[in-house]
């Protein structure tokens, strides 16, 4: 009786301690600051295309957007609210814009946000009125919008959500100006944010990178339904396209089997980008595969901006220490290395000073409920370093039980081949008498 009781608690115990790592790993994944560096590249190469679609509109604007477009607004609005099918919540105020004078104005100021938005100017302020202007176009160019207007939209869509002009911006050379009034002001602070490791930076990676999962595995999904990807003729189709074709392919057909190849892997690499992405041993060949799809889509299928975007986003998922300056990457490890060392011992101590402040007698109700709440937090924070700590020291004490198995193993090796080197003198010395 008692014997099982004490293998229900082991296992409550191993239950609990699997799910508190599983609550670890969420909350490392969703909620440890993040340096901005590779949000901030992502911020100029996403606004330089943005604007360059504006650009493209402007070429011939009152087409696109104009009393006498090539889609009506009536119908624009028609395709939104229900005329010719479900009702939607997407909704234009260009709808109602006729003088093309007002429409001019209009682009003018969205050409103005999105520069400013691509430089690094008022990000805090410009990012979220250049996703405002560009769903306001999207709503009023349905049936014109293609992947590249897509893409470019949800990732300005999670840039509003970073503080991704705290570098190679505008914004970051007015802070180093404005240090003193950034120090005063929370104000000042929010619009002109620093280069620090963020929560925020870290959620809008997150969800950037997990945006782009789902789109590559419906994609593969949605290929995986037609047979031509299966029977390894769809690149054939691809490149034989005379509407995209920017680049005569069709030699490739004399290699069929080259065309199958790429048909299936395409195939594979997409449906399982997903899983291979994450870990850090198949994340180079996974990006590297991303790379090569898209830079032969926007070469040889005639869709540049498209498969330039797409590479773009994909380096949502390169490190920020890779545009990082040298000082700045050991400053970050010097604190990587005290944090660590420090951690467990700093949380303690915040905890031992909150019960002695507990003790005092002359505290209100709201104080002793406001600091044992506080005591609380620290205890579970305490308790998560310390679930993090044993697992270290686990996975340590499995590194070195596995050097010690290498070690013996070497050792016998060394042995067997000394005994050999042995034998063989001794062979050669009986030989030689005989």
């Amino acid at each position: 009786m008692s014997g099982s009781a004490a293998t229900a608690g082991s296992t409550d115990e191993t239950f609990g301690d699997a799910l508190g790592r599983w609550g670890d790993a969420w909350e490392r994944f969703w909620f440890t600051p993040t340096r901005p560096h590779t949000l901030c590249v992502l911020r100029i190469l996403t606004g330089a295309m943005l604007l360059y679609c504006h650009v493209v509109l402007a070429s011939d604007l009152l087409a696109f957007v104009g009393p006498d477009a090539w889609m009506s607004n009536d119908m624009a609005r028609q395709l939104h609210d229900g005329a010719f099918g479900t009702s939607d919540w997407a909704r234009s105020y260009l709808w109602y814009f006729d003088s093309p004078t007002v429409i001019w104005l209009h682009h003018g100021v969205t050409l103005l946000v999105t520069a400013m938005y691509m430089i690094g100017l008022g990000t805090r302020i410009t990012i979220p009125l250049a996703l405002f202007f560009q769903l306001m176009y999207l709503h009023r160019l349905t049936g014109a919008l293609f992947g590249l207007d897509q893409i470019v939209t949800y990732t300005t869509m999670y840039l509003a959500l970073t503080p991704c002009g705290s570098r190679f911006s505008v914004d970051a050379l007015i802070r180093k100006r404005w240090v003193d009034k950034c120090a005063t002001s929370a104000f000042w602070r929010f619009m002109l944010p620093d280069d620090s490791p963020s929560i925020a930076a870290n959620i809008g990676t997150r969800l950037l990178q997990l945006h782009l999962c789902v789109i590559y595995l419906f994609g593969g999904l949605s290929k995986a339904r037609g047979e031509t990807w299966w029977n390894g003729t769809a690149v054939w189709y691809a490149v034989s396209n005379y509407e995209y074709q920017s680049m005569d392919m069709t030699w490739i057909s004399r290699y069929p089997a080259i065309i199958s190849a790429l048909s299936n892997a395409t195939l594979f690499w997409e449906v399982f980008y997903c899983a291979l992405v994450w870990p850090r041993v198949t994340r180079p060949f996974v990006l590297a595969v991303a790379v090569g799809v898209h830079a032969s889509i926007a070469i040889f299928l005639g869709m540049i901006t498209f498969g330039s975007m797409m590479i773009f986003a994909n380096g949502i998922f390169l490190s920020p220490r890779l545009f990082q300056s040298k000082a700045q990457r050991q400053a970050d490890d010097e604190t990587a290395a005290l944090i660590e060392n420090d951690e467990v011992a700093d949380v303690e101590a915040a905890e031992q000073e909150l019960t002695q402040q507990l003790q005092n007698p002359d505290l209100s109700a709201s104080e002793r409920a406001r600091l044992k709440e506080k005591r609380d937090k620290i205890r579970a924070a305490a308790a998560r370093v310390k679930r993090r700590y044993r697992a270290l020291k686990k996975r340590e004490e499995k590194y070195e039980a596995r050097v010690k198995k290498l070690r013996e193993r070497e050792a016998k090796i060394k042995t067997i081949v000394q005994k050999r080197r042995e034998r063989k003198s001794q062979d050669d010395g009986d030989s030689t008498i005989e």
